[in-house]
């Protein structure tokens, strides 16, 4: 196609889509951008990416920036999305017209209008819908579907992505994310723009619009309190610093924490409302360094023992503790460590032959030891929580008590199938706890299980890619014969499933690579499935016979070459 007929194509797409917008400001947008890419490069780049694709189902849904076009999120986007989710639930869950839909959404920018317009799209097609109020976090939305009976959840919310961003997450009736076939299924209905207009839309004040009150957060409440594994709440009660980062989280956690006997903890004054804009972080991730400055700043104020954190939409969690070998006094743990933490701390307190625990395969391999060591199954899933709530499917009988991944996702107990930074909260606060009523510590507790199960060092290294897939490709096509100067005992390719754990069934396919080196060490690469960006994990291992400080002296060393190696196998710079 000559570069004429690719500028009328485009024109083409454009108006077709700018003919069907539901939306008047995102037409007038998209017709500034149109008239503006006859004499600007930028527009006409831009005006190219808006209609280069469509948003697709990821690792967490749909995620884009919010903007008029079909590859970014926007009213149209979420009416065609959901008018795909009615013909699919005609299809195959009948029973959705009347056990209806929960919808709801977190603070971000335009997500009440894309909440309502999915919402109108719903009732539209004869479908109930459960609306919750705005501004509601995630894990809430996970426990609305099963708990009010309903065929199917959305939620709109980007999570922890940019400012900018706003998504679209998709949950059936079982309480958890979609997963293939359902999602391919899904995008297959959604029809050209010229569908859009067609679509009957439903009154958001009509009878097939139930608002939820306060009734579901108190029955949340009170079934986090009946799972969490807690025991008896006495003894000195820590000192703690909570912060929501602007997010949807903090009265639902703040509510949790007093329903347990604790008392409030010291909230970060400038993070403590929902702000779309997050002004006080450069990225709104409580993973990203700076995001928890502040709270480390009102901790040494307070002189804190501990710091909580929950991510925008409250899904994640991340926990901080006092070191005084830390630059400023206070380190964050990585997700890994508190998934080993909180899985130790369910596993010492259930029982059961039918017990079952389960990270992501991106995630450390001490879960799986610790398992082991108690006798309980371990389950390694691909990344996602709409993976790891499943892992009971791999094991008959099995019995779901945690999971984690190490993004700070993690599921203390089966009130959500989804990561639930809330009742994550409340479960840290369980252990730390413990562990002081008992003259312990966190950082202690981490050393004996080093001690007992051998020192795992893991890290994530991320490298911006415009096409990550064509990244993976080349990989696969030119693989490496060595990694840090290491032998490779064994490569993994996911792309047409493959067993990772012998005994139990395949993964399903993924776009993955697994490189198991001699020393024990291994690298994962996958690109990312919400930003233009290939993710690595790294993790390397060292026995405890010669002592914490050697074999974590060794760790690093170890780290430090693999760490350089990926960063040369991926094509990034440091």
């Amino acid at each position: 196609m000559t570069a004429a007929q690719e500028k009328d194509a485009l024109a083409e797409r454009v108006r077709a889509w700018m003919a069907e917008d539901p939306d008047s400001e995102d037409r007038a947008e998209l017709e500034m951008l149109f008239a503006g890419a006859e004499n600007s490069e930028r527009d006409r780049r831009e005006l190219a990416d808006r209609f280069a694709d469509r948003l697709h189902f990821g690792t967490a849904g749909l995620r884009g920036a919010i903007a008029a076009g079909p590859n970014r999120m926007n009213r149209a986007v979420v009416r065609s999305t959901t008018a795909a989710l009615c013909r699919w639930l005609a299809a195959h869950r009948p029973e959705a017209a009347t056990a209806g839909v929960v919808v709801c959404c977190d603070a971000r920018h335009r997500s009440p209008d894309l909440a309502d317009e999915a919402t109108a799209v719903l009732a539209g097609a004869g479908i109930l819908v459960h609306r919750m109020a705005d501004r509601q976090p995630t894990p809430l939305l996970a426990f609305a579907v099963r708990h009010l009976g309903a065929a199917a959840g959305v939620m709109i919310t980007a999570s922890h992505n940019p400012p900018a961003d706003n998504g679209y997450k998709l949950y059936l009736g079982d309480g958890a994310q979609i997963v293939p076939p359902v999602d391919a299924e899904i995008e297959r209905l959604i029809g050209a723009p010229a569908q859009l207009s067609p679509v009957r839309l439903g009154a958001l004040d009509g009878s097939l619009v139930r608002h939820c009150g306060p009734e579901v957060a108190r029955s949340y409440v009170a079934a986090v309190l009946e799972q969490v594994p807690g025991g008896r709440r006495i003894g000195r009660p820590a000192k703690v610093v909570y912060t929501p980062l602007h997010g949807v989280a903090g009265a639902l956690c703040l509510e949790v924490v007093s329903a347990a006997g604790y008392p409030e903890p010291a909230i970060v004054p400038a993070q403590a409302l929902p702000d779309p804009d997050f002004p006080t972080v450069a990225f709104p991730n409580p993973e990203e360094p700076g995001a928890l400055d502040l709270a480390f700043a009102l901790a040494r104020e307070e002189g804190a023992d501990l710091v909580i954190a929950n991510d925008p939409d409250g899904d994640r969690m991340a926990v901080a503790v006092p070191d005084s070998s830390t630059e400023g006094g206070w380190r964050r743990l990585s997700g890994d460590e508190v998934g080993v933490l909180l899985g130790d701390f369910v596993i010492a307190r259930t029982a059961g032959p039918d017990r079952l625990v389960a990270a992501s395969i991106v995630s450390s391999t001490m879960l799986e030891k610790i398992a082991q060591a108690a006798g309980v199954r371990f389950v390694a899933t691909l990344t996602g929580f709409k993976w790891i709530v499943r892992a009971p499917d791999a094991v008959p009988g099995g019995r779901f008590i945690f999971g984690y991944e190490e993004a700070l996702g993690y599921a203390v107990n089966t009130v959500v199938r989804d990561k639930d930074g809330v009742s994550a909260a409340l479960a840290f606060l369980d252990l730390f706890r413990q562990l002081e009523e008992r003259g312990s510590s966190v950082l202690e507790r981490l050393d004996e299980l080093s001690a007992l199960h051998g020192v795992h060092l893991t890290r994530q290294l991320s490298v911006r890619s415009g096409d990550p897939v064509s990244l993976m490709a080349s990989l696969r096509a030119d693989p490496p014969e060595a990694i840090a100067g290491e032998e490779l005992v064994g490569v993994l390719d996911l792309s047409q499933g493959a067993v990772w754990q012998p005994g139990l069934p395949p993964l399903p396919p993924a776009d993955v690579l697994c490189y198991k080196l001699a020393s024990g060490s291994r690298l994962i690469v996958r690109p990312s499935g919400t930003e233009a960006k290939l993710k690595s994990y790294l993790e390397v291992l060292a026995p405890t016979s010669a002592g914490l400080a050697e074999a974590r002296l060794q760790c690093g060393a170890e780290m430090s070459r693999l760490e350089q190696a990926a960063w040369q196998l991926l094509g990034g710079e440091r």
